[in-house]
């Protein structure tokens, strides 16, 4: 819950990167209320508060998405690639610092690199 809280306080933060774990959570818990709101709101027959989360979480799932590709030292457009961008959300982040930032996993490395 502590990774899916995360990414919604960089809410349309489309620079740094993101771990594997970060993104993976964010994904779990993200279904997780999208069917618990779907269920309540076919429970209820009014749709709107499922219409109004999923409204609410594409720019969050978007800017996770692309610092997710910066964390493995690819552009965000590769979150349009369907099968490729599935292995890359797999695929362990660049380790050391990057085009696109510090490794999320070890900051200290930065630190070290830059004493």
């Amino acid at each position: 819950m502590i990774w899916f809280l995360a990414v919604l306080k960089k809410y349309a933060i489309f620079e740094g990167r993101a771990r594997r774990k970060e993104y993976w959570y964010f994904v779990l818990f993200s279904s997780l209320f999208t069917f618990l709101f779907a269920f309540i709101s076919a429970y209820f027959n009014n749709l709107s508060l499922y219409y109004i989360y999923v409204l609410s979480i594409i720019i969050p799932s978007i800017s996770v998405g692309v610092r997710r590709m910066h964390d493995v030292n690819k552009s965000g457009w590769y979150i349009l690639i369907p099968i490729y961008n599935l292995i890359l959300y797999c695929t362990p982040g660049t380790e050391g610092p990057n085009q696109y930032g510090s490794d999320p996993k070890r900051p200290e490395f930065e630190e070290f690199l830059n004493s």
